[in-house]
């Protein structure tokens, strides 16, 4: 067997309605401290972290509120964070939203103990010392973000960055499905989407993939691709919301080890430059992107065709292609929009889409298929 690596985090808690007693579990973990809760302004307006805050405080944790993360957040919104986390002397953050906020809590805790340049920390390796204890807490069933060493930041206008590094993964993570419970329709069918590229893309990954996050990435697409009709036909179905949270979760350890490629890799302009959110530009091109490399992921696409319960005909690049189709099967049958007009690209714009995509070398070379800029550009038309 190929020698490998699999990191996660420590501790998962799974709890319906835990969130009104994560106090108390802190509590056997963690002495008292100031607890900043990072967040965007809606979850926070909206009582659903009121349980939250209410149990810190009970079990002696005084709580402060950082609730201005925005979907694809900008250095400036994380220095304004981790300037809040120093002056409130926070022992603890605790991220609480999606993607975007536990991004945001993954690289405060870390910069809020550091005098490093956020700049300096991107790539992978980059961040520099320790970081404040870290504890996340997902509010959508689609990024993984709590259980990745990854923190994905909006540069300059519209080009997006990453850092990558061991102090980013959690030291404590709650999966409360409830808290997923409220979630609109749209927003459900482009998170679980997003969740399920993650599965297949790890699945494919060129340079880690390992037997540990296969199995992950399996389990989490069989997860995913069996509730996803459910929990957007029925937001309020709990076994539904439990398995797309669980599903999303196993996705993100296996892409934390095996990493996303080329869906991600072309998903990231149209985040960057026409604010698309993140789960709906990776369902726009995961069809796209998917065709495009059955020429070197036919036999994989085709294992995975097994967990969507496709029929085998023999020939690998047959069964691939059945496999893609009963996956749009599902993306079309959730709702979300298929195609970039629909989300208000203009065609004139594929070109600087792609000298963009093109720039995303640390997904690209993880692709099954070689890319270049051309290539790109033809996906994108394609997805048009």
């Amino acid at each position: 067997m190929k020698a490998f690596d699999f990191k996660t985090v420590s501790n998962i808690h799974v709890e319906f309605g835990g969130v009104d007693r994560f106090g108390e579990r802190l509590a056997d973990w963690l002495p008292a401290t100031k607890a900043l809760v990072v967040t965007d302004h809606f979850l926070h307006q909206s009582g659903l972290i009121d349980g939250l805050k209410a149990s810190l405080r009970r079990s002696g944790y005084p709580v402060a509120v950082f609730d201005s993360v925005e979907a694809d957040p900008a250095e400036e919104i994380v220095r304004a964070c981790r300037d809040l986390a120093v002056a409130e002397q926070a022992g603890v953050i605790i991220g609480v939203g999606g993607g975007s906020s536990m991004d945001v809590a993954k690289v405060v805790a870390a910069l809020a103990k550091s005098s490093q340049e956020i700049a300096a920390a991107y790539g992978i390796g980059n961040l520099q010392g320790d970081r404040l204890p870290l504890i996340q807490i997902p509010t959508t069933a689609g990024t993984g973000s709590e259980v990745t060493g990854i923190s994905i930041l909006t540069t300059g206008e519209n080009t997006k960055m990453g850092i990558v590094a061991d102090q980013l993964y959690a030291d404590r993570v709650l999966l409360d499905a409830r808290l997923t419970l409220g979630l609109p329709k749209l927003h459900t069918a482009a998170t679980g989407i997003d969740a399920m590229v993650h599965a297949i893309e790890a699945y494919t990954s060129v340079h880690l993939k390992n037997p540990i996050s296969d199995m992950l990435a399996r389990e989490a697409l069989r997860l995913l691709s069996s509730n996803l009709l459910a929990v957007c036909a029925d937001g309020n179905n709990i076994a539904a919301r439990e398995a797309m949270l669980l599903g999303a979760m196993f996705a993100g350890q296996s892409f934390a080890n095996a990493p996303v490629a080329a869906v991600h890799a072309l998903a990231y302009p149209l985040g960057g430059q026409f604010h698309i959110p993140h789960g709906l530009s990776n369902a726009l091109m995961l069809g796209p992107v998917l065709e495009f490399n059955v020429s070197g992921a036919a036999q994989l696409y085709a294992e995975l065709g097994d967990v969507l319960g496709v029929s085998r005909s023999g020939h690998a690049d047959v069964d691939a292609r059945a496999f893609i189709s009963r996956l749009l099967v599902l993306v079309n049958g959730s709702g979300a929009p298929r195609r970039l007009r629909d989300v208000g690209v203009p065609a004139d714009s594929l070109p600087a889409l792609a000298r963009d995509a093109i720039k995303q070398t640390r997904l690209l070379q993880n692709n099954p298929v070689r890319l270049d800029e051309g290539d790109i550009l033809t996906i994108y038309e394609r997805a048009y």
